[in-house]
Formats: C-alpha cells, structure tokens, sequence
C-alpha cells in the first residue's frame, strides 16, 4: 500500500487526496468534451464538476460525521472518513441549482455526467485502496484477499479488498455507459447508471464490515437499493421520451 504517493520538495503527497483530485480532473475533462460537442461552453462543465466535488465532499463528511455521532474522535474531523452517499446527494442538488442558474436541460445534462462520474467514483476508489482507509471488507482466506499493515487504518488480517472491487467494477460500468452514450436517451442513461452503480454497491456490502441497521440490511444498502429504484423510474421514463420521440415523424406524415 501507499499512504504517501510521492514527495514534493519533501511535502507528502497522500494517495487518497491525488487519487480525488485525479477523479475531479478526469470527470471535469470527459464532461467538457461531451459539452464541446454538444455545442456547449465547456468552460461550464469544469465549473460544474469542481463545484459539485466541494460541495459533494462537504455533504459527504456530514453524513460521515452524523453517522458516527456517538463516537467521534478527533480523527472523525480529519482528512479520511466520508460517505459516498451523503457526498452524492449534496452533488446531485449542486449541478441541479448549477444546471438552472446556466439554464441547461437538467435530464441531458444527468445523462451526460453518468460515465464521468462512473469513471471518476472508480479513481476515488482506487485512492482508497492505495492508502488503506478502512473501507476494508471481512476477512477472506481468498487468493487475492489482502493485508493492510501500512494503512492508514491498519490491518493485519487478509480480507477483502473491497474498494479495489468497487473500482473494478466502476471502470467497466463507466465504459459501458460511455460506448452507449450516443445512442440512448439521456435519462435512460442515468438510469442505467443508477440501477449498476446502486447494484453493485449493495452487492459489495455482502462483504463490507457494516453493521445492520433495518430488515438485515446495512445504511448503505438502504441508500442502494432507494437509487435502483430512482434508475429503474428513469430509464422507464426515458424509454417512454424515446418512444413518444420516435412516434412524432410518423403521426406528422400521417
């Protein structure tokens, strides 16, 4: 593991932070391209990520620190520990406000973040894994399970690399999502992305060390199985657009 990436004139660089920032920039990339193509200023894409990364990272640390009320330490405060759900929510409300102050069509707009924020979630995790924060999963006998004495939250133990699963799987989503871009409504897109990413993080909890909190279920996917469901309500919506859509050049030859 490598907690500390590299050193800049003897300052550390932390592979958590580097791998975030790396996330923001790529995202910010991918979403100005699509925005170039569309015609739009992709100065605006840049904006909107960065935006909605701060504002995600703040939303993420409250729910980090709401969630753990009953035993905050002071290194609850510090530069680890944060909920991606809690990150995601103040995320989605920042591009909606930012969508209606630049006056862009909100359902294209989600359609194009889906593979930038699919590709960018994976980079996230991969920062998480290099530095062994903790999102650790139970202990495996597995080939691949891992050990993480060098964390910054140690463990010697071999368990399931969690975060590398998350991330793996996040790439290939994102790929997919990118390749159907072009040819699926935006909300269908979204959706698609919603249903995969929710899917794949309450299939990870099966192995994450997460306690139960309603039905058997964990905090986490409670919150996967509420976005599924937001994806399954917009891809059948965005199905519907589509198919009203196809419909219009018929009826008016008719």
């Amino acid at each position: 593991m490598r907690p500390i990436l590299l050193e800049v004139f003897g300052f550390p660089i932390n592979s958590y932070g580097a791998s975030k920032a790396a996330a923001a920039l790529i995202a910010a990339y991918l979403l100005a391209r699509e925005f170039r193509r569309l015609g739009w200023d992709p100065d605006r894409a840049w904006s909107i990520v960065f935006t909605a990364t701060f504002t995600g990272f703040a939303g993420g640390k409250l729910y980090y620190l709401a969630e753990h009320r009953d035993n905050l330490t002071p290194h609850s405060f510090g530069t680890s520990g944060f909920t991606w759900y809690g990150g995601l929510v103040a995320g989605v409300l920042t591009v909606v406000l930012l969508a209606r102050r630049h006056q862009l069509p909100l359902g294209q707009l989600a359609g194009l973040t889906a593979a930038p924020l699919s590709f960018a979630y994976a980079i996230g995790r991969i920062g998480c894994f290099l530095s062994g924060d903790g999102t650790y999963g139970t202990p495996s006998d597995l080939p691949w399970a891992m050990a993480f004495p060098n964390g910054t939250m140690p463990t010697l133990v071999p368990v399931h690399p969690t975060a590398l699963y998350e991330a793996v799987v996040a790439i290939a989503v994102g790929g997919l999502l990118w390749v159907m871009r072009r040819r699926w409504t935006p909300l269908s897109l979204f959706g698609v992305y919603a249903i995969l990413s929710g899917a794949a993080r309450f299939l990870v909890e099966e192995v994450r060390i997460n306690q139960e909190v309603m039905f058997g279920l964990t905090q986490p996917q409670l919150w996967s199985l509420i976005l599924v469901a937001i994806g399954i309500g917009l891809l059948g919506k965005g199905k519907l657009t589509s198919f009203r859509g196809s419909a219009l050049p018929a009826t008016a030859a008719s």
